[in-house]
């Protein structure tokens, strides 16, 4: 009993980007089913799972908090984990996307919750950010992303569900601190030592704003503009610079962080899906092709090892 008690006490909180990056794999399939005229059978049962998941994991971390409740709090003041924190309330975003076109009425419930969940995150976040005795740039890493960014994520749902101006307000929380956040981590990483092994991954997350972005822009703008052409580009672009550095990738020890790739793959895969359904290009389409081909790779590996991990009890262990 108290080996168990001693790794829920080390649960991650990350391990709720697995959710991210399962529910975005869904998210994509359930786009490709629907523009290239497919059964929806497959992204049926993938959102079914994630949802299972999310379950799973929500009721480990529920039992960290009634039992290791100090550690739970040593989560929230850490100058990393703290930012993982909000991968909870934007799993109920993304499976409030999955649920979209399946049960409009859970779909409701689950954004209203996790848009809610995530302006509280967001808020405590930037209080910690700005009242804080311990940052350095060091701790700075493109997973700095997920609590302010995150809420551009919000029109996707939203809007469907008759949320236009909360859609909006959100979207304009994410859009003006995306660059911000994206000039501190750029001078972080030029000029002080390298990220650490662990968090090299999270440089995918720099796909997932302008990704996600265009997504939430063509919700609410409702046509392809100049701004939604900037930001889907940007996103392209990021794909590419990750990309170039596969070998570098390949080369990392696996850990949780791995998830990372996962969500903005999915992100740019269904953004490039949305460019073809729109314009009609062939190039838009073979570009989701080949995305969704990586991200369907890239999920099955992370499967594979994650589970290998859990058995090799690799995870939930002292850093």
């Amino acid at each position: 009993m108290t080996q168990i008690q001693s790794r829920l006490a080390l649960f991650p909180v990350s391990f709720f980007s697995s959710v991210m990056g399962m529910a975005g794999f869904s998210i994509a399939i359930a786009k490709a089913e629907s523009i290239y005229a497919l059964e929806p059978k497959v992204s049926l049962v993938l959102s079914v799972i994630t949802m299972l998941l999310f379950l799973l994991l929500l009721v480990i971390y529920s039992l960290k908090f009634i039992k290791e409740k100090e550690a739970v709090i040593k989560e929230l003041h850490h100058p990393i984990k703290i930012s993982f924190f909000p991968t909870i309330s934007i799993s109920l975003l993304l499976l409030s996307i999955c649920m979209l076109h399946t049960n409009t009425e859970l779909a409701n419930v689950l954004w209203l919750i996790g848009s809610s969940l995530h302006l509280g995150f967001t808020l405590y976040v930037m209080n910690a950010w700005i009242n804080h005795d311990y940052f350095n740039i060091n701790h700075m890493n493109p997973a700095w992303f997920i609590p302010i960014v995150g809420n551009i994520l919000v029109p996707i749902a939203g809007v469907p569900l008759g949320y236009a101006d909360i859609s909006w307000f959100f979207f304009s929380i994410g859009i003006v601190f995306w660059p911000v956040l994206l000039t501190i981590i750029y001078y972080r990483v030029i000029f002080h030592p390298a990220l650490p092994d662990k968090l090299v991954p999270t440089f995918f997350i720099l796909i997932a704003p302008p990704a996600v972005g265009f997504l939430s822009y063509m919700q609410l703008n409702g046509e392809l503009d100049n701004f939604a052409r900037v930001l889907y580009f940007s996103a392209l672009f990021f794909t590419l610079l990750v990309l170039t550095q596969f070998r570098r990738f390949s080369k990392l020890q696996f850990f949780l962080s791995w998830w990372a790739y996962s969500f903005p793959l999915a992100a740019v895969s269904i953004a490039s899906l949305r460019m073809y359904e729109i314009t009609q290009n062939m190039m838009y389409s073979v570009i989701a092709i080949i995305l969704l081909t990586i991200l369907t790779s890239f999920i099955s590996m992370l499967i594979i090892r994650t589970f290998k991990a859990i058995f090799d009890k690799q995870i939930c262990v002292e850093e």
